[in-house]
């Protein structure tokens, strides 16, 4: 099990990262939530899989359970007040402590109940999906959706302790599984080319979920995440290189509202077509903008591109908050003079 530190304005936590990472949540609560209250905060198809193993590795600590709806669709401001009144309810104050186990909806609507109830309670992570154990869980970007946009009203809250543990990846549908691949590839073309020639070279094991090549990738990942969220807390630089592909990918979800793709697979869509504007615009070669459509074609089938009109996604565009007084900004490839993908 590999620890990977992440710098935050309020204090620096870990990302606990490996098999066993699960069996360290005890140590974590005790040590983050002092005498206050622990809310886990998950959603009825992740309990099913995990709720035993969850309940009993807390043991004896003081307790609730806060079922919520895990779908995109669902991920708005009325299931964030639902949340808070079951915290008021059950007793929550300021000592409390929110654990979030769950995928990226989860992840985002726990963590911005925590920045928000109480003007900010203790926070811990404990991701269940591909894309949130490698993504969404680290860097402290909480938020929920509007009818108009992706992510809109949110807040940066950093949690007091990540624990990713791909164990809990097994229970995984395959379609969830793969999605969270979209955004490891991801990472291998922002900035590590060994990781981007794993993808290319052992896909085949990665989709057969085998451990060792799994393990891999998701350290290499969180590394990378860590390290650039550590440099650029607030996203005021460096950090924008992660929205790669999700300038289009937020679009294509708010076109669809929010009900025709997994997160991940919007984001494949969104790298292949900044793969391709940046073709246009000369930044990159024709050779490794196919690799990277090849590559994202190699996981596996996505659904089909949507049946709206240009205007429209520019429009979808237009509204995501990446837009700069109303310029549109990408996360484009390019090419080196060494033939090599970077940003």
């Amino acid at each position: 099990m590999k620890k990977i530190k992440v710098q935050a304005a309020n204090g620096a936590y870990e990302v606990l990262c490996g098999r066993g990472a699960l069996a360290q949540l005890p140590r974590s609560v005790s040590r983050i939530g002092g005498k206050g209250s622990v809310f886990v905060v998950s959603s009825p198809r992740v309990w099913r899989h995990w709720g035993a193993r969850i309940e009993k590795i807390l043991g004896g600590v003081r307790r609730a359970i806060i079922l919520m709806d895990d779908r995109e669709a669902a991920k708005n401001l009325s299931t964030v007040e639902r949340a808070c009144r079951q915290l008021v309810r059950a007793g929550a104050d300021r000592r409390s402590l929110i654990v979030a186990v769950g995928g990226g909806v989860v992840g985002d609507v726990a963590g911005y109940v925590a920045a928000s109830y109480a003007r900010g309670v203790g926070l811990i992570h404990v991701p269940t999906t591909v894309v949130a154990q490698v993504d969404s869980a680290i860097g402290g970007k909480t938020g929920v959706n509007l009818p108009e946009g992706k992510n809109l009203v949110g807040a940066f809250y950093p949690p007091k302790a990540v624990l990713a543990d791909p164990e809990v990846l097994r229970t995984l549908p395959p379609r969830d599984f793969r999605s969270g691949i979209f955004e490891i590839i991801k990472y291998g073309v922002i900035g590590d080319v060994q990781l981007f020639e794993f993808l290319e070279n052992k896909m085949d094991k990665l989709l057969r979920r085998d451990p060792a090549a799994f393990d891999f990738v998701i350290k290499r990942s969180v590394a990378q995440k860590a390290r650039v969220v550590s440099t650029d807390e607030r996203e005021s630089g460096l950090r924008e290189i992660l929205n790669f592909g999700h300038t289009f990918a937020h679009a294509l979800e708010s076109v669809t509202r929010y009900r025709k793709y997994l997160h991940g697979e919007a984001v494949a869509w969104g790298m292949v077509a900044a793969a391709m504007f940046s073709v246009a615009n000369g930044m990159l070669a024709e050779a490794d903008a196919t690799r990277i459509i090849n590559l994202t074609g190699n996981v596996g089938p996505l659904p089909s591109w949507p049946a709206v009109s240009p205007a429209r996604l520019v429009s979808a565009m237009q509204a995501d908050k990446k837009t700069r007084a109303g310029r549109l900004r990408f996360v484009l490839p390019r090419t080196n003079r060494q033939s090599s993908m970077r940003h």
